[in-house]
């Protein structure tokens, strides 16, 4: 049970949205709202539908309860595809859309994304992702299998990462099954790049040399597709920056320019 949805930190106007990414690993972003709530009023919002328009319909609604205002919307890994659409379906929510981490936006691109991650990991850790995937595909997988898989797979994309804060975040592995076997689809059709083209307002992509996640996929493209865009490489960096030892200031430094540069 989610105690508080979204989550609030500073003061309002609540001008800055952070989405978490899984899909179903709420929480992830609170060391961000955190950070940057010295500053400005921040929302967190925890997804708990099982589908990717539920997801979008969701992530409306807690925008559109929580802040007057247009709001930059900051998408992280799967938050960053789901910011994605929900600003290309209501533009007049959005002022600006910063993506950390994304997804690539073509399958072509994502075939590399396992492999790089086993390459990562040792030999036993490889064979326990196997395990797991297996159990994930097969709708078998339970909380303490889905959080072992998020451990593993968090290792595998971390540069020279920052101890960890013990800071809980929610396991949800029917929402990842559900939404990530539809949102896949999306990204096999070409209907998830595709809504790119009702994007207007500026994009900012911010994406690690490290991560997974091949930068090529994200730039080259949502390079042909948006109006508005820019692209920015941070070295010695993995899927999580603000919890890179030597990527954290640098990311927080054009996190900051960027959402003062909306207001």
């Amino acid at each position: 049970m989610i105690a508080e949805n979204p989550r609030k930190y500073g003061k309002p106007p609540y001008s800055v949205v952070l989405v978490h990414g899984g899909p179903g690993a709420p929480g992830e972003m609170a060391p961000v709202a955190e950070e940057l709530s010295k500053k400005l009023g921040i929302l967190e919002p925890l997804q708990t539908e099982n589908s990717v328009n539920g997801q979008v319909e969701e992530l409306k609604r807690q925008i559109v309860e929580n802040s007057e205002v247009s709001v930059v919307l900051v998408g992280w890994s799967w938050g960053a595809w789901l910011s994605f659409i929900v600003t290309a379906k209501n533009p007049n929510l959005v002022k600006k859309l910063i993506l950390i981490s994304s997804g690539p936006f073509e399958a072509e691109y994502a075939k590399s994304i396992m492999p790089t991650r086993l390459t990562h990991l040792t030999p036993e850790e490889c064979e326990k992702v196997k395990v797991i995937i297996n159990m994930l595909q097969k709708g078998k997988s339970d909380n303490k299998s889905f959080k072992e898989f998020c451990e593993l797979m968090s290792k595998a994309d971390s540069f020279n990462p920052i101890s960890e804060d013990n800071r809980e975040v929610g396991v949800q592995p029917d929402i990842y099954e559900s939404v990530w076997k539809e949102a896949d689809e999306f990204r096999r059709s070409g209907k998830l790049l595709e809504y790119g083209k009702s994007i207007t307002c500026p994009v900012v992509v911010i994406h690690g040399d490290y991560d997974p996640h091949p930068y090529e996929g994200v730039k080259e493209p949502l390079s042909r597709i948006l109006k508005n865009s820019k692209f920015i490489f941070l070295k010695n960096c993995g899927h999580h920056p603000w919890a890179e030892k030597e990527a954290k200031d640098k990311f927080y430094e054009i996190l900051d320019k960027e959402l003062q540069d909306s207001n």
